[in-house]
């Protein structure tokens, strides 16, 4: 179903003022009738019954006005067919049988506009009265909205349980779609944002690890959760939308808002990690403290300052990868004597 918006209905005033105007001359003219009359019979016994007749339905007339917010659209069904969209700003008038249609009115997710962040409970309370006041109303709102799922616990693609979590930026871009294509469109991108989180996450490892084809080449790379986060949450993103374009919603951007270890196996990765640590650590030291004993035994070659065999080289190297590679300050022993 294609979206149709309602065009030339913005005359909101102009039969505001027609209907005030109808009803005094409605309560004119029964006025007249009733004072011309003889008797209880009124004169002109047409125009009494017409005059009666809309001083008793016009107010029928009223249920077509409609007023419309920045950035709001509002689904019109005419006895059970899609009658249009109103877009826009303003104040409309419509067939006054036309009815409003948004399943997703009432649905409250984890998103801006449903959940009051205020720091006391009557705060809280006051902002949740005003949302549900607001979430009764069946426009359908068209402004760019962010919508956060709970935390998913994923198995990676080496098995590893993490945590993760993302960030949805989405809009409506066709209402007839939103609202007939899917029973609750809100409600269908919350389960389509949690699929396409399971279905990424279990492409990458957590971290970089050998051997991982992420990219479907068939050629292993580095791509990883940790270190690929824009790469994934542009997958995510792209994925989203191709499960939601029926529901007419445009998925704007998707970001990890949080990424974990599970708790279950977060204490043994992080003694992993800081052993990996500790090992490149250890050989930064052991390069630099072999390019120092170098260099010491060149300069000393090079200048003649001492004259050093292999048993005494082999001495000062051993001496200086201790007082260089140390975990603490070397303790020196000065030996006022030969080695021999």
């Amino acid at each position: 179903m294609e979206e149709k918006v309602i065009k030339g209905k913005k005359i909101g005033f102009l039969m505001l003022i027609l209907l005030v105007a109808l009803y005094v001359a409605a309560f004119v003219g029964l006025l007249v009738c009733v004072s011309l009359g003889e008797g209880e019979d009124p004169a002109f016994p047409g125009l009494f019954g017409l005059c009666v007749a809309f001083l008793c339905f016009g107010w029928i007339l009223i249920l077509g006005f409609k007023v419309l917010k920045p950035q709001e659209a509002l689904v019109l069904t005419l006895f059970g067919k899609y009658y249009g969209t109103l877009k826009g700003d303003g104040f409309y008038w419509v067939n006054p049988f036309c009815t409003s249609v948004n399943p997703a009115a009432k649905t409250k997710l984890n998103q801006s506009g449903d959940v009051s962040t205020s720091s006391t409970p009557a705060e809280r309370q006051t902002a949740n009265q005003k949302n549900a006041a607001a979430a009764a109303s069946t426009r359908i709102s068209l402004k760019i909205m962010t919508l956060s799922n709970n935390r998913q616990k994923i198995n990676d693609c080496l098995g590893n349980p993490v945590e993760i979590g993302i960030a949805v930026t989405w809009r409506v871009l066709d209402t007839a779609k939103a609202v007939f294509n899917v029973d609750n469109y809100k409600e269908y991108l919350s389960l389509q944002c949690d699929a396409a989180l399971r279905n990424i996450v279990r492409l990458y490892p957590y971290d970089v690890a050998p051997n991982v084809d992420t990219t479907g080449d068939g050629i292993a790379d580095e791509g990883s959760l940790r270190g690929s986060s824009e790469l994934v949450a542009l997958r995510i993103r792209d994925e989203i939308q191709s499960k939601v374009n029926e529901a007419g919603l445009e998925i704007v951007e998707a970001r990890i808002t949080y990424l974990a270890y599970a708790p279950e196996i977060a204490a043994v990765m992080l003694q992993r990690q800081q052993a990996s640590a500790i090992i490149d650590a250890r050989k930064m030291i052991v390069d630099g403290a072999v390019g120092m004993v170098e260099m010491a035994l060149d300069r000393l070659a090079e200048k003649g300052t001492v004259q050093l065999d292999e048993e005494r080289k082999a001495t000062m190297v051993s001496n200086l990868l201790v007082v260089l590679c140390g975990n603490h300050d070397a303790q020196p022993v000065v030996n006022s004597g030969s080695l021999y």
